[in-house]
């Protein structure tokens, strides 16, 4: 029989986005991946070959993933949390209470079906799903297992999970289908937001806005409802000045993002947070920026800039 590494180490990249999924936090994901992997190589021996090795452990992760979610309650973004957006009179705090849903880093070269399964308003919809519906979603419709391969995954009847499924798509059917946005395609707007943003010139960042786009901030709950708010917040509430911040292109859940560098009083450039951007119809329709400094390594972001 193959040693384990060989079978099993082409499948780490792809169960670090299944885990993602389920959990919506990056952190997590990794965590869980190790905890798949060491009981799968303590369970090698006793692997029979009447599956897969890659269906193997995804069942697996699943059944880890399902385990932590026990314990864990779902993971949020701040338009999430409430239904009307934050005022010029809100005080902006961060809530280090809230389990916050993370990026994730993804690779522009891979498939368009893996990169619009990661998008952020998927996963942030995946989070108000119950543990299994979200995991029978996910199973049939991101990794196209048969229902009677995703009820053997789950240990549920064929029923049981085709009925999983239709309450799964009738929480989402809300959900915003845009596809992923290939970043050519985007690039003239992109160097313009870049030339805006670096510069503090609220007037060219507000003109590329949609006028319903949302700007959050976790772990601030806060956020802004409208290019005019929007305007408010960098302008009386963002520390950057203009020439004074860099950016640094990346991508995260499919979708265009920068790591953000403001300039410190010793002239040098450190992390401020890392902006994922939603695009529609040529216009920016949603900035979410992410505080969590511990994401920049993650997306191979250096530490000065």
């Amino acid at each position: 029989m193959t040693d384990f590494a060989t079978a099993a180490d082409p499948f780490r990249r792809e169960l670090l986005t299944h885990c993602y999924r389920m959990l919506g936090s990056l952190h997590d994901a990794e965590d869980l991946v190790q905890e798949t992997y060491l009981r799968a190589w303590k369970a090698y021996g006793q692997f029979e070959g009447r599956s897969s090795v890659r269906t193997w452990l995804y069942r697996i992760a699943t059944n880890v993933c399902l385990t932590a979610l026990d314990s864990r309650t779902r993971r949020p973004l701040p338009f999430g949390l409430s239904t009307q957006g934050s005022g010029r009179d809100d005080a902006l705090t961060q809530d280090h209470e809230i389990g916050w849903l993370e990026p994730f880093p993804t690779d522009p070269a891979a498939i368009v079906t893996e990169r619009e399964s990661t998008r952020l308003a998927f996963v942030a919809a995946l989070q108000h799903l119950p543990p299994r519906q979200r995991a029978t979603l996910i199973l049939r419709d991101v990794l196209k297992l048969s229902a009677a391969e995703t009820a053997d995954e789950l240990d549920m009847t064929v029923a049981a999970v085709n009925s999983a499924l239709q309450r799964a798509h009738a929480q989402l059917k809300d959900l915003n289908e845009d596809s992923v946005i290939e970043p050519a395609d985007a690039k003239p707007l992109l160097d313009r937001w870049v030339k805006a943003f670096e510069a503090k010139d609220i007037p060219a960042i507000i003109a590329m806005f949609s006028e319903d786009v949302v700007w959050e901030m976790p772990p601030y709950p806060q956020w802004y409802h409208g290019p005019d708010m929007v305007a408010w917040h960098l302008t009386n509430q963002c520390p950057a000045v203009p020439h004074g911040a860099r950016m640094i292109p990346v991508e995260a859940n499919g979708q265009p993002a920068y790591g953000l560098y403001l300039r410190e009083p010793d002239g040098v450039f450190r992390p401020f947070n890392l902006q994922v951007l939603e695009i529609g119809n040529g216009r920016i329709t949603r900035v979410s920026s992410f505080f969590d400094l511990s994401l920049f390594p993650k997306f191979g972001l250096p530490s000065t800039a």
